[in-house]
């Protein structure tokens, strides 16, 4: 596992699950938090350095208000049930995206759980809330702009471009995995992804299992990367 730092999950088709089911949209959320839970625990045993987890994007605020609401209540379900649990694992809790928009309680409630978690020397599980890969490369521009015009910076490329990016402390982003049979990236980490390994899985979120990652990370195993260069013969 050595060569597999970063792993990003867009968690998708929770609404879906719950559909299938006879079940309101916030019973599948509710059973993607239990999942998110299960995962981490798992990828930390593993030995994967990082973990991002496509927790809310900036296009969901178009969803209805009560759905949104329930969403914003999820971080308070998790960290109250499960952070002893992710202390106990040495997991580090981080978060990226815009934070303005999200209701003061969810915001605490992250903001205390990467306090606790600080010093936990174990995998990082980075919840990407309110974000956008589109806009996280505009505000990235706007400041190396604005750093440029103090003359703080005087070059720009891919290395000190990465500096301005949400996730300039993180691993390299190896592989992307989407569940619920949807091919796309969504807006999702749009500037890291561009060498990554993507895997589309046909499971709902709230079916995903060990096993299922496990897949994953052997499809990504076997696989050649190249970066664009070709194999010596």
């Amino acid at each position: 596992m050595n060569n597999l730092n970063h792993i990003a999950i867009i968690m998708d088709g929770n609404g879906r699950w719950a559909k299938k089911r006879g079940l309101p949209r916030s019973m599948g959320h509710k059973k993607g938090v239990e999942k998110v839970r299960e995962i981490a625990i798992y990828a930390n045993k593993l030995g994967i350095k990082c973990l991002t987890l496509y927790a809310f994007s900036t296009e969901n605020w178009k969803r209805p208000e009560k759905e949104v609401n329930y969403l914003m209540s999820l971080p308070k379900i998790f960290f109250n049930k499960y952070l002893k649990e992710l202390m106990k694992n040495n997991i580090k809790v981080t978060m990226i995206g815009d934070l303005n928009k999200i209701p003061l309680e969810a915001k605490n409630i992250f903001k205390d759980a990467i306090r606790q978690t600080s010093k936990n020397t174990g995998m990082i599980l980075n919840f990407a809330l309110n974000y956008g890969g589109q806009s996280e490369i505009v505000r990235a521009c706007k400041q190396f702009a604005k750093d440029y015009k103090d003359g703080k910076i005087k070059t720009l490329n891919e290395k000190t471009f990465n500096n301005y990016l949400y996730t300039k402390d993180l691993p390299e982003l190896d592989l992307m995995i989407r569940t619920s049979n949807e091919e796309r990236i969504s807006n999702f980490l749009l500037y890291q992804v561009a060498y990554s390994e993507l895997v589309f899985v046909d499971t709902y979120w709230p079916d995903f299992t060990c096993t299922d990652l496990d897949k994953a990370i052997e499809t990504y195993m076997n696989r050649n990367r190249r970066f664009g260069a070709v194999d010596e013969k």
